[in-house]
């Protein structure tokens, strides 16, 4: 018996044998070409013929895994018509006098490239998306048709990595699990087997071996195990537990419609975090209650110049109209760190983490934080619009931000455009500045919401992208839980609301910690509602209540 482990992306037990992955190879031949004008339309019939595909693909996804599956195909085809993807194959066709081949793997390369240096998971994810609307287009143009696989039985699928529009061709009664040597848990791919219910593992680099091919294998896509030639016990071992997973995924969707309450009628609010339009549709589909965190950066982080008022506008507007009567919180441009963009001309520091970024960012350049304002004041009135601002650390940034709202309110009375006298403002909490001072924030804004992952690394000087230092970057640490519960009361004793918008509002360990401290709301990824919501109405947060104060505020602190 062999175990390799990776990082298990979507839950459940799959077992069978082993089956790698075959496609067909793209020959990408590279020269130039004196008709550049026809060049360009040989890449525009394909780019076409890509799009009538896709849409097909998006139709499939829904028939077989619902609205939020067939987004993934949806967005390949906006992002195969991106205007920055288009204009920067065009110039390589036109002005280079490339073949159309030629231009696009150029392109995807460097779009490819600029997603996986950001550290946001969320963002890298992209890569493989740039890939597979390019890798498609190029099959078009080369001419090569992929298959699939050539099984009589299940299998269990192992690749390099496998796109989304691999996923969804592929025949799903012959598919046992994935696993593949790399890949994110973010990927189009990996949301796509969560949606399928296909137990998923990635990250698994060499050990992956081809050697393993057609051996006995048992995939865990909860804790990233991958079990060759099992034992018959463990095997034994691996049925009851699918067997418990299955029952235990069933219960998740009677919860549906259900409260957010514990035993002894503790409430709290269960929102979403996002980072593009189109993930409204998996709030809907997991329940969530609202939009506690969506990113607005992804507004610049997918454009090649400053987006402008009306293309915000349009994109915050989609949003909230996409989510009716719900509350959606937007965060105001977090760029900097470890998200850089090249037009921002940010100058090159030492430690960008500490640098200029985020809110800091938006009060030097007053036109451009301007713009935003506007754009969401202006969508505010197509729905229930909350307002956050990241990377606070003193009273006066909120203060100087809260003038800048009222001369944005103040041009839009003047020109006649329409806006909610009812958008909550927020700041977050993820400095410990912020939370030493939220005593008197707290006058001036009426909700928090704490960024638990920045909080943590700012709170224990840890930085929380170094592999490294995994056992010192302790997101439970007693500091981190302190500063949180002093956050809670000093907002609760000026009326304002706290939510948790960092991956800790998703750890099912700390939920009954969250719930005894007082915090408002929990905003997760889509995909955590259900679960959490099972979480919370387990607990008597009453009969805990003392114990778990008395662990964060004594001296001996067994748990903390």
């Amino acid at each position: 018996m062999i175990t390799i482990q990776g990082k298990g992306v979507s839950a459940g037990i799959g077992m069978g044998p082993l089956y790698f992955c075959r496609r067909a190879k793209t020959e990408i031949k590279r020269y130039n070409v004196e008709d550049t004008q026809a060049e360009w339309l040989r890449f525009k019939g394909a780019q076409s013929v890509a799009m009538d595909q896709l849409g097909d693909l998006a139709e499939k996804a829904r028939a077989e895994a619902g609205d939020e599956a067939a987004m993934l195909f949806e967005t390949h085809q906006m992002m195969a018509e991106d205007l920055d993807y288009e204009e920067a194959i065009q110039a390589l066709i036109t002005e280079d006098g490339l073949n159309a081949e030629a231009a696009v793997s150029d392109t995807a390369e460097q779009f490819a490239a600029m997603f996986e240096a950001m550290d946001d998971e969320y963002m890298k994810g992209r890569a493989a998306d740039v890939k597979d609307v390019s890798a498609r287009i190029l099959g078009i143009l080369c001419g090569v048709v992929q298959g699939g696989i050539d099984s009589d039985v299940p299998v269990l699928l192992a690749s390099d990595d496998l796109a989304p529009s691999e996923t969804i061709q592929l025949d799903k009664s012959k598919i046992l699990g994935f696993v593949t040597s790399y890949g994110s848990s973010s990927s189009h791919t990996a949301i796509l087997a969560r949606t399928l219910g296909i137990p998923s593992v990635v990250g698994l680099g060499d050990q992956l071996d081809p050697i393993y091919e057609g051996r006995q294998v048992v995939v865990d896509g909860g804790t990233g195990a991958v079990i060759i030639d099992p034992t018959d016990a463990v095997f034994a071992d691996f049925v009851a537990k699918r067997e418990e997973q299955l029952q235990q995924r069933a219960m998740l969707e009677t919860l549906k419609g259900q409260e957010n309450v514990t035993k002894d009628g503790k409430k709290v609010r269960v929102y979403c975090n996002i980072g593009a339009i189109e993930d409204v549709d998996a709030v809907k589909v997991n329940d969530g209650g609202g939009i506690g965190l969506f990113r607005s950066e992804f507004l610049y982080l997918n454009s090649a110049t400053y987006p402008t008022e009306e293309e915000q506008f349009e994109a915050y507007k989609a949003v909230l109209t996409g989510m009716g009567d719900k509350e959606v919180i937007i965060r105001t441009c977090d760029i900097g760190a470890d998200k850089q963009i090249d037009y921002f001309e940010l100058p090159k520091e030492e430690n960008p983490a500490m640098g200029m970024r985020a809110l800091r960012i938006s009060l030097s350049r007053p036109v451009f934080f301007r713009t935003q304002l506007r754009a969401l004041y202006r969508a505010s009135a197509y729905g229930n619009l909350g307002i956050m601002f990241p990377m606070v650390t003193s009273v006066w940034e909120v203060r100087e931000t809260k003038k800048l709202i009222e001369s944005v309110k103040k041009e839009l009375d003047a020109e006649g455009l329409p806006y909610s006298d009812h958008v909550e403002i927020g700041v977050m909490i993820e400095t410990p500045a912020a939370a030493v001072i939220s005593d008197r924030l707290a006058k001036e804004v009426d909700f928090f919401s704490c960024g638990t992952n920045d909080l943590t690394q700012y709170t224990l000087a840890c930085d929380r992208q170094n592999n490294d230092l995994g056992r010192f970057y302790d997101p439970h640490h007693l500091s981190v839980v302190r500063l949180l519960k002093m956050v809670v009361e000093n907002a609760h004793k000026n009326g304002v609301w706290v939510g948790i918008c960092g991956e800790l509002g998703a750890d099912l360990e700390m939920t009954e910690t969250f719930m005894a401290i007082g915090v408002d709301e929990l905003s997760v990824t889509p995909r955590a509602v259900l679960p959490l919501r099972s979480k919370i109405r387990s607990l008597d947060v009453d009969a805990a209540r003392a114990r778990i104060l008395a662990e964060i505020d004594g001296d001996a602190s067994p748990k903390y």
